[in-house]
């Protein structure tokens, strides 16, 4: 129980539905005088409270489990190391991987449990192969992305009894009839260890912030930056451009290179991609029996899915869209769908353009 509207509502119908619920809070901060500020984070001592009193209206027990180091571990070093090396990571994903689904889950089955239940947005199918995960009803709210690194396992002893409700205002309106005091609680947004939204200045204090030159693809120098981690690809604001592009048009990041401290900026057209890779990759369910299958690729939360032809070989994920991709960048989670069904996931490690350097 995040202490928001959709996971106290999941715990509403988990106990109409007839099971023992127990109310869990995950403390992933060991900052205890933080609070919230506006509508960023969700996991601040006002959020717990908020959890708790959801708990005793709804009559279960409630608990807050301390979290913090394997969240510091698995989730805050990973995103700064991540961008130290150039790639730009997503701690949600991370943090259902490592801390929802598998520290909480792993917790809760030695305790005797045998579920986790949340406030996500997705839909879980029982077939004859097995459980998979689906997309949600709303579209809007649908959250089966930031899932996608569930495995078979994990998908086993999930429940989401949100993923057939069809938007978030019958989300409310059931909060409110329920007498829940968060019904109308803002969604929390942006990185919950981030509260001020400040990324830039959170990563300059912990990665540093060097000079460095900002390249051509042709290698020339076209300007200077103050830090490469402050740079993702795709980006065009921020620039410090001395150089103006031949064309005369806005030139974009097209990869940041961290051993050298150089940015690397071209024109949009480069950020097409016709190719990427990885090889940390999982099956949400039962694994594809092709090694080479067709899908549609999700490159971000809110990206449209593209069509795509994805290939195993050699315990490297290869897909390659039917349409290029616009600016991906090493780090980021493609997400696998067969029509709504998640197929699985990886992590990007490689990319490969649509445009030659010298076109």
């Amino acid at each position: 129980m995040s202490g928001g509207v959709d996971s106290a509502v999941a715990a509403a119908r988990a106990v109409e539905a007839g099971h023992d619920v127990v109310g869990v809070h995950l403390a992933l901060s060991r900052a205890g005088g933080t609070l919230r500020a506006g509508s960023r984070g969700c996991c601040t001592i006002e959020d717990a409270m908020d959890a708790r009193r959801a708990a005793d209206k709804l009559g279960i027990p409630f608990y807050v489990w301390d979290f913090s180091e394997r969240f510091r571990d698995d989730v805050i070093e990973d995103f700064v190391s991540e961008y130290r090396a150039g790639r730009t990571p997503n701690p949600c994903m991370r943090c259902n991987e490592k801390i929802k689904f598998a520290a909480l889950l792993e917790r809760a089955l030695e305790l005797g449990f045998d579920a986790v239940c949340t406030g996500h947005y997705a839909t879980l199918v029982d077939t004859p192969a097995g459980r998979e995960l689906h997309r949600a009803s709303d579209a809007a709210k649908d959250q089966s992305y930031v899932l996608g690194v569930l495995t078979a396992a994990q998908l086993a002893h999930t429940y989401f009894p949100l993923g057939s409700t069809p938007s978030k205002a019958v989300v409310r309106a059931e909060a409110e009839e329920r007498g829940l005091s968060v019904a109308q609680k803002p969604d929390s947004h942006d990185i919950c260890f981030i509260p001020d939204g400040d990324t830039r200045g959170w990563l300059a204090d912990r990665v540093g912030a060097e000079t460095g030159e900002i390249l051509d693809r042709s290698g020339a120098v076209v300007g200077r930056h103050e830090g490469a981690h402050a740079f993702t690809v795709g980006q065009r604001r921020g620039l410090q451009l001395g150089v103006p592009a031949p064309d005369g048009k806005p030139r974009f990041v097209l990869e940041v290179r961290p051993v050298n401290n150089t940015v690397v900026v071209g024109p949009k057209e480069a950020l097409a991609c016709a190719e990427i890779a990885g090889d940390r990759f999982t099956w949400a369910g039962r694994a594809p029996e092709a090694s080479e299958f067709s899908c549609h690729a999700q490159i971000r939360a809110h990206a449209d899915p593209v069509p795509a032809t994805a290939t195993v070989q050699d315990g490297v994920l290869t897909v390659r869209p039917d349409e290029p991709f616009d600016g991906v960048a090493p780090g980021q989670t493609a997400v696998l769908y067969d029509g709504t069904r998640v197929i699985g996931q990886f992590t990007i490690a490689r990319t490969v353009s649509a445009v030659p350097v010298d076109a």
